[in-house]
């Protein structure tokens, strides 16, 4: 009567046993990355990026197409993208979502997109990148991710048709540097929808960071599960939680410097960009 009773029994300690390993170890793995898109900007390869011009947050420059200037260099294996004042107003095409028009000005910059080339849902994306100097007025490098039915310009596709930032032209900063006043500090965070176009809220789920912003650095963002993980050097700076399930759709990637207020630089500021990758996790649905 005892054998009938201890085997199950013993049958019963085991199979608890293997959960209990199971359900630890579980937690512990880490997720398996793999590579689907990476540029190491050996050339300006279009099937990657293309520029992209228009007017937003009143900035002071003109974005201009083609390397003009030198404002979206490639050379020695990385981007150069900068802000450059060429010592003269210049006519500006670049228009505002009102259809209004830049006025002229001294100032051209480079900013780049990866919209309808490289598009991903999720996932995790990276750059490696470097500032030439970092905390003068003005200055204002960044490195994002974009919704990709946002119907800024350049508008390719029918479905580009949603205003930032709603669901579909969600918004995420990776890294981006607000000169005046925070030398070798940047912010990462999303912007969280208010539920109306043009109304985002830029404040509730962003953090400040530090950073030696002249030296490279890998700067990512990752979904979780539910939240949005920000890495610096692939260590955990700052997290989102439960903000990752807001952004459902492909996202693309913006690399600019962008010039903010009215207050003179000369010369050029350059943010330098070894290399960008999106990865995709293999343990995900």
């Amino acid at each position: 009567m005892k054998m009938k009773f201890i085997i199950p029994l013993s049958i019963t300690l085991i199979v608890l046993m293997l959960v209990s390993f199971t359900s630890n170890h579980l937690g512990s793995i880490k997720p398996k990355w793999e590579v689907d898109f990476f540029d190491d900007f050996n050339t300006f390869n279009t099937d990657n990026w293309q520029d992209q011009r228009l007017w937003v947050n009143n900035e002071t420059h003109c974005y201009v197409p083609n390397n003009q200037y030198g404002t979206r260099e490639v050379s020695n294996g990385s981007l150069k993208i900068k802000v450059i004042n060429i010592g003269k107003d210049i006519s500006c095409d670049n228009k505002d979502k009102h259809g209004n028009q830049h006025p002229d000005t001294q100032y051209v910059a480079g900013r780049i997109a990866t919209k309808n080339k490289q598009e991903f849902i999720k996932g995790k994306w990276t750059a490696k990148l470097r500032l030439k100097t970092s905390g003068e007025a003005s200055m204002f490098p960044a490195w994002w991710i974009l919704g990709s039915r946002n119907n800024e310009p350049p508008v390719q596709e029918s479905d580009e048709d949603i205003c930032w930032p709603l669901e579909g032209s969600g918004e995420i900063d990776i890294f981006e540097h607000h000169g005046d006043g925070q030398k070798d500090a940047y912010t990462a965070g999303a912007i969280k929808n208010l539920g109306e176009c043009d109304k985002g809220d830029w404040w509730s789920q962003r953090t400040g960071l530090p950073s030696s912003l002249e030296e490279f650095h890998e700067y990512s963002v990752e979904w979780d599960d539910d939240d949005l993980v920000y890495r610096f050097d692939d260590l955990e700076v700052y997290r989102n939680k439960g903000a990752g399930n807001n952004y459902p759709e492909p996202m693309f990637a913006i690399l600019n410097f962008a010039k903010i207020t009215d207050s003179p630089m000369e010369g050029e500021w350059v943010m330098e960009v070894d290399w960008v990758k999106h990865e995709y996790n293999k343990m995900l649905p």
